[in-house]
């Protein structure tokens, strides 16, 4: 566990070490006001530097799983570095709790396949609220493919739709559950897109003005990519590419199919909070943003001052932020407003899954029923095959910070419904206890928040209630034998985990996945077998999204958008100096925490 601690999340993604010794480096980028954009200039496709060649690969738009094939990024250094198919990844199997028995692999039945979402994050791109001025302390603080957010999630759908039979048992999946962000901003607007994607129609990814992008991208300013614009930027300076025509492409119409099997929904941090740390449901933060004034630059002493409190996440009515923007207010962008961009509450987060315009393939609610409107409570239980049975929990916490826990409430419910689903479970002093009436199922965990993120922080939305940790949910857990996994997500990494217990049978993994918005761009195909010989296997295959490996700048249409999706993402700055193969292993992971096979004991 130690290891996993240090493990970074997205807001430390985002907050790269530039951004914390934010300073003299950065005077530059504090240009004047709204300095013009040089739109004016004639469109032209960008020098070779600027777009090199992909690599060279075997034939094919990309894989069914990664399996089959995976995406490479080509060349070395810190310049623009092209995607282009690679060799899938083998299946690593993992015995730490059981032995793999020969022959298995001709007894074993077949018990759930289901596949993973995380992290989403669709996000308005052009929302006042967004601090995108953070990267006057650090290029890693903003996103270049951001705006590509929806289309990306409509490719990932389209995967999921097309996946056939799992690998390893031939079920095709029984459902998709988003395990949480699966917006960026806790936007009405962001939120329709969403349950849209998921659901099937028609999204406009555009707020404010509909016929002008409004965000940093059209800004002018040389501290983001103007991707329309023959201006020099400091992103182009690495290399990333001019592409005319990109800002209207991207706030077009898409139409997502929808998914062709039920879904379920888990919330995250930035489902329930603005930024996923904001103060919820502000006043002054409302004004903002649906109003008419975007911050997009600020002295390098403000980055320096809000990074302290997102790293120490004790500013839970946002007092910093609010004070950066009043101060600077003089100098925003006018844009135009939106009442779409509106914060959602947890009421209307629930009340919008249960609206039958988003029904899609059901079931209604996404997991969540009228009678968790009555106390906006989002943590459920329900089937997820015969002899299986999910648990979601709701991990966020309510008044501003994000990191997770558990309130006493949610832990003795999830208490009582590990206990009804098993005949034999152990109490917090270790002695056995006997549950006759149970149906003894084999039970998967659900959450956002992976353990490592989980504190015992109080929440000043709940301050009358005790707050748990990661590690009291592991010991919780490990007191039931047919636990066989917690699955989630938060840090935008491949980490799979091993929870071992003296007696093995209530040992248990955690399979934390990583997101789809930043590199390495995954979800998670999971299968579950009976190898009939007292083990079970957790069969886990990441999973990419249905764009094409081989970016083509020329290529608008939504597959191509999704595919500059994922090559932006694999550009972020600051990844290539980390990957090695094509390979960031603290987000992509081990082999060990990619495609595996994952032995539990069954007593």
């Amino acid at each position: 566990m130690a290891g996993n601690r240090s493990a970074f999340n997205r807001r430390h993604f985002l907050l790269t070490s530039g951004a914390v010794a934010a300073g003299t480096g950065a005077a530059w980028w504090l240009l004047p006001q709204q300095r013009s954009s040089s739109a004016a200039a004639p469109p032209v496709r960008p020098a070779a530097p600027a777009t090199p060649a992909a690599p060279a690969g075997p034939a094919g738009p990309y894989g069914v799983t990664t399996l089959d094939m995976t995406a490479r990024i080509g060349g070395a250094g810190d310049g623009y570095r092209r995607i282009g198919p690679g060799p899938g990844w083998p299946v690593v199997v993992r015995s730490e709790f059981a032995e793999a028995g020969a022959g298995r692999a001709d007894r074993r039945t077949p018990l759930a396949c289901f596949v993973q979402f995380t992290d989403l994050h669709l996000a308005d791109a052009q929302n006042p609220l967004r601090t995108e001025f953070l990267r006057v302390g650090s290029l890693g603080s903003w996103r270049t493919q951001e705006a590509l957010s929806v289309t990306g999630a409509v490719a990932l759908v389209k995967q999921a739709n097309a996946l056939g039979g799992g690998p390893h048992t031939g079920r095709p999946p029984a459902f998709v559950i988003s395990t949480g962000d699966n917006v960026d901003n806790n936007s009405a607007v962001e939120l329709d897109w969403y349950l849209t994607a998921m659901s099937g129609g028609s999204i406009t990814p555009n707020t404010g003005d509909p016929q002008a992008f409004e965000g940093a991208m059209s800004s002018g300013l040389p501290l983001f990519w103007q991707p329309d614009d023959a201006l020099r930027d400091v992103d182009k300076l690495r290399g990333l590419p001019r592409i005319p025509g990109f800002l209207d492409a991207v706030t077009r119409p898409v139409t997502s199919p929808g998914l062709d099997i039920p879904w379920y929904s888990t919330p995250g941090n930035h489902d329930a909070l603005p930024g996923g740390c904001l103060a919820p449901e502000d006043e002054q933060l409302r004004d903002i943003v649906t109003g008419s004034r975007k911050l997009l630059t600020v002295p390098a002493a403000d980055v320096a001052a809000y990074v302290r409190v997102l790293n120490s996440g004790d500013d839970p009515k946002s007092a910093v932020l609010k004070d950066i923007l009043r101060r600077n207010a003089a100098g925003a962008r006018t844009v135009t407003p939106d009442p779409r961009r509106r914060m959602f509450s947890p009421h209307e987060y629930l009340a919008a899954h249960l609206d039958p315009a988003y029904a899609g393939a059901g079931p209604a609610g996404h997991g969540y029923t009228e009678d968790h409107l009555n106390d906006d409570r989002m943590y459920y239980a329900f089937q997820v095959a015969e002899g299986v049975v999910g648990i979601s929990i709701d991990t966020t916490y309510r008044s501003g910070h994000f990191q997770g826990s558990l309130g006493s409430e949610q832990l003795d419910w999830l208490e009582r419904t590990l206990t009804a689903h098993s005949s034999l479970h152990y109490d917090a002093d270790g002695r056995p206890v006997r549950n006759a009436g149970a149906d003894d199922a084999h039970l998967l965990v659900f959450s956002h928040h992976h353990s490592p993120s989980m504190t015992r922080r109080p929440d000043a939305g709940r301050p009358e209630e005790q707050r748990h940790d990661g590690e009291e949910v592991i010991a919780l857990l490990s007191r039931f034998p047919n636990v066989v996994a917690w699955i989630n997500g938060h840090s935008h990494i491949n980490r799979i985990t091993p929870h071992p217990h003296a007696t093995a049978s209530r040992s248990f993994w955690e399979v934390n996945t990583a997101s789809h918005v930043d590199y390495p761009q995954h979800a998670r195909l999971i299968e579950l077998t009976d190898n009939r010989d007292g083990t079970l296997s957790l069969f886990a295959t990441l999973i990419e999204s249905a764009a094409p490996y081989r970016t083509d700048f020329g290529d608008l249409s939504d597959d191509g958008l999704a595919s500059i999706y994922r090559e932006l993402a694999y550009n972020a700055p600051g990844l290539a100096r980390t990957m090695t193969d094509g390979v960031k292993e603290s987000a992509a992971g081990t082999k060990a925490d990619r495609n595996v096979e994952l032995l539990v004991r069954r007593a």
